[in-house]
């Protein structure tokens, strides 16, 4: 079926902006101007008033399956996916077992076809069995599907394997992702150290856990010469070394999460479970160098991090409970909350969820651009709502959003030409 959008205002960024009708044919991006005529038997969505917006890239997902699907499966993790105008998501490969191999990479790309909903597209492992010691077969992951290599929460800590993998990877033209993070510097801790750990008595994870990883990472990519992208940053030293690294002309992009440049660790206090995550909450100063580098280009992508937990497991005391909180369908509301407050421009903030994250990966993707794959969400930038787990299409509810009044709802999602989530007006 065709489908002809009409009247919204479509922000392409680096390529249109502007009110504008969008046609799909076939599944691509047919047209796109000033009052496209309607094939006959087409259908026509009115978005005036409304964005119309390439589909958002999340390159840094945990959908859990195989292994956790009582967190998160594949169709779950999707249909949150696509509620919150996410078209394509990047899974890391912290599975059980862990995504190192062909048939791990083919079962999660089968079960996204039965989904049915979400460009779901595999991270493969850097190690074996995420173990750090020794290569996974990084050639096979390539051409079995996978669009990068991670190990993601369990940072690969032996630089010699770290620059093997950059090696490697750089011959098979895929970017190598790492989760920053000292695992000596880090033991143990549960919250950023400081101030607020001391005084509630939980041992911390300092910010040079993060930043002594960065500063190896980066080394390794000007050795290398290999494609480095760097996950959730969330300290001032990390933002100041990418910037100073891009200066020199190293290949690194990075990314913030919304929970990163929103909260700080003040949110711990009452030993909040769902503000434990990893890396953990920073300070104001952090944030504000979280906001100062995606102002000005040095954090190139905004990325969820959705890491869904089951409610009995962050009930546990606060050093007992896992990492994380889920972010795909509140993602757009708080990044729209920087344009809100003059942080980024409209389209800066829809660059580091379509283009921008495309790029890192060398995606086809994130782009209106006529004979690309009509991947878009309509989105009202002004209607208010606010956070309610229960209506969560994750089968997790870990947020520490709750109650919050935010502007910004993702209203249609289309995916190849088919329009897979429409808000219905009971939820609006």
């Amino acid at each position: 079926m065709s489908i002809v959008i009409k009247g919204g205002r479509v922000i392409d960024p680096g390529r249109f902006v502007g009110i504008a009708d969008v046609l799909i044919e076939d599944g691509k991006i047919a047209a796109v101007g000033p009052q496209l005529s309607v094939p006959v038997g087409a259908r026509t969505i009115h978005a005036e008033g409304k964005l119309v917006l390439p589909g958002f890239v999340d390159l840094h997902v945990h959908f859990r399956e195989p292994g956790f699907e009582y967190k998160e499966t594949i169709q779950s993790g999707s249909a949150a996916a696509v509620a919150g105008g996410f078209t394509t998501v990047c899974c890391m490969p912290n599975t059980s077992p862990v995504n190192d191999n062909q048939a791990v990479t083919e079962f999660i790309l089968e079960r996204a076809r039965l989904a049915g909903l979400a460009n779901v597209l595999p991270i493969g492992a850097i190690t074996k069995g995420s173990e750090g010691k020794e290569l996974a077969e990084i050639g096979d992951l390539r051409r079995s599907g996978c669009v990068a290599i991670s190990d993601d929460g369990k940072p690969v800590m032996n630089s010699l394997v770290m620059r093997r993998a950059m090696e490697y990877a750089s011959a098979f033209d895929l970017t190598v992702v790492d989760h920053c993070e000292d695992l000596h510097l880090a033991e143990g801790g549960c919250m950023n150290e400081g101030l607020i750990s001391t005084e509630l008595g939980l041992p911390g994870i300092p910010a040079a856990a993060e930043d002594v990883m960065v500063a190896r990472n980066l080394s390794l990519s000007e050795l290398t010469g290999a494609r480095l992208h760097l996950a959730h940053i969330s300290t001032a030293g990390s933002a100041r070394m990418v910037r100073e690294a891009k200066a020199r002309g190293i290949p690194v992009t990075a990314e913030a999460c919304p929970h990163h440049f929103t909260l700080t660790e003040e949110l711990v206090r009452g030993y909040n479970t769902h503000a434990k995550m990893n890396p953990p909450l920073r300070t104001w100063t952090d944030v504000q160098a979280i906001r100062d580098g995606l102002r000005d280009g040095t954090i190139d992508v905004i990325a969820t991090d959705h890491a869904p937990h089951a409610t009995q497991e962050k009930q546990q005391d606060f050093t007992e409970a896992p990492f994380g909180i889920v972010g795909l369908e509140t993602a757009l509301a708080l990044t729209l909350g920087l344009v809100e407050e003059g942080v980024l421009s409209i389209e800066q903030a829809v660059q580091k969820l379509t283009s921008a994250p495309a790029a890192a990966f060398g995606l086809k993707k994130g782009t209106l651009a006529v004979g690309a794959d009509a991947d878009v969400a309509i989105v009202d930038q002004q209607e208010q709502w606010e956070v309610d787990p229960s209506k969560f299409r994750s089968k997790s509810r870990n947020t520490p959003f709750v109650g919050w009044k935010v502007k910004g709802r993702v209203l249609t999602t289309i995916v190849g030409g088919r329009v897979v989530f429409e808000a219905s007006r009971v939820e609006r």
